[in-house]
């Protein structure tokens, strides 16, 4: 399962060669700019790590420094309301962290006093934070001496070590937890651990790693045997579920209709157009609400892809002709409004041009208003 590279050479101070080398690299040529680096306050730290959980840094920042200005602390985040914190994290997928997370913060603030664990065994019992996450806010908040193994960790210990098998695989995983122990230094634990994300997502990515110019390269199993392209060994792969969704755009006076989605599920949480059946949308729209549609509108299918699941989404545009019946499963919003609320990429990409057409008629002097037009089809998001 795994080649061996022999025994450690150790430098000094109990300093393996790995971490020498890699520590110094860190030290000229790793990230020092992120907007969470240079704090000890283990809820910045914390949020960064679940943010960057399967997301790149990229992505990442202006979402993370929109976040920290609006929920600066823990009891910040602990007073909001779950929907104003799903607001800020839309467009970023994987909205179970943001749930987990907001959990996680009434937790600490409410059951635990407001002090937020330091230490890696205790950090891991909050919802949401695995181990890897546990031992990261640990090094980089109080200096422990705990082994992560992210993405990215993974990579470059399969890779240096020749570690084959997919690293999700439990043996293989536990080989990999049993090597990142191991290669622990016993001083500078910040600058290794940061070392390591920072050569992952930046040197030893996933295609076309730069190998001339990581510090590990001359005892590297995977770079020495040709291998680099062949490990980790990949995911085995999982067929993508294909599934058709018809979006109802209910309108009525300027309006459209949201309602919240059930969580756990698609979008659990997220504001989003009423889903459809397999009936008629004009007969769905007089069942749903007790009044007839005077226009239906059905606009192009376009494809939106989850992580194991392609969506084929079909809108559909329909006008009511009266005042809905009162119902309390969800809001008529103008489409200006609506985003503003926590919803997802489709959804937003749907309502921009609802909300331009909108404004283009408030603003074109004797404009009839004739109901909002679906809009073209789009590609894949997030």
């Amino acid at each position: 399962m795994a080649g061996s590279c022999g025994p450690a050479i150790v430098c000094w101070s109990g300093m393996s060669h790995f971490s020498f080398r890699l520590i110094a690299w860190q030290q000229h040529s790793g990230r020092h700019d992120l907007p969470w680096q240079g704090s000890r306050d283990p809820y910045r730290i914390w949020v960064s790590e679940i943010m960057l959980q399967q997301t790149q840094v990229s992505t990442v920042i202006p979402y993370y420094q929109r976040f920290m200005e609006r929920f600066p602390d823990l009891p910040a985040l602990a007073a909001a309301d779950l929907e104003e914190v799903l607001r800020c994290w839309s467009g970023l997928g994987y909205y179970s962290r943001a749930r987990h997370l907001h959990a996680a913060a009434c937790h600490v603030v409410y059951e635990l006093g407001g002090v937020f664990p330091r230490e890696a065994m205790l950090a891991v019992q909050l919802p949401g934070v695995g181990r890897s996450t546990a031992a990261a806010i640990a090094v980089f908040s109080a200096g422990a001496r705990e082994a992560i193994l992210d993405g990215n960790v993974k990579r470059v210990l399969a890779r240096h070590q020749g570690v084959h098998g997919w690293p999700g695989d439990a043996q293989v995983e536990a080989r990999l937890w049993e090597l990142a122990r191991s290669l622990l230094p016993g001083q500078d634990i910040e600058a290794y651990t940061q070392g390591l994300m920072d050569l992952g997502a930046t040197v030893c990515t996933r295609r076309a790693p730069r190998c001339a110019f990581c510090p590990l390269q001359a005892d590297c199993v995977a770079r020495l045997g040709g291998l680099a392209d062949q490990l980790p060994t990949p995911r085995p792969r999982i067929p993508v579920q294909q599934q058709q969704l018809r979006l109802m755009i209910y309108s009525h006076a300027g309006r459209v209709w949201l309602e919240r989605r059930p969580a756990p599920g698609i979008w659990g949480g997220l504001w989003c157009f009423a889903r459809g059946d397999s009936d008629e949308p004009g007969a769905q729209c007089e069942r749903t609400w007790g009044v007839p549609a005077i226009r239906v509108n059905c606009g192009e299918v376009f494809s939106h892809t989850l992580t194991h699941r392609r969506l084929h989404i079909e809108p559909v545009m329909v006008e009511l002709r009266d005042a809905p019946r009162h119902t309390s499963v969800g809001r008529w919003l103008a489409p200006d409004e609506a985003l503003t609320m926590a919803i997802p990429v489709p959804v937003r990409r749907l309502l921009q041009p609802l909300a331009a057409a909108a404004d283009s008629k408030r603003t074109t002097s004797g404009a009839q208003y004739n109901g909002m037009p679906v809009p073209p089809a789009d590609q894949v998001g997030r």
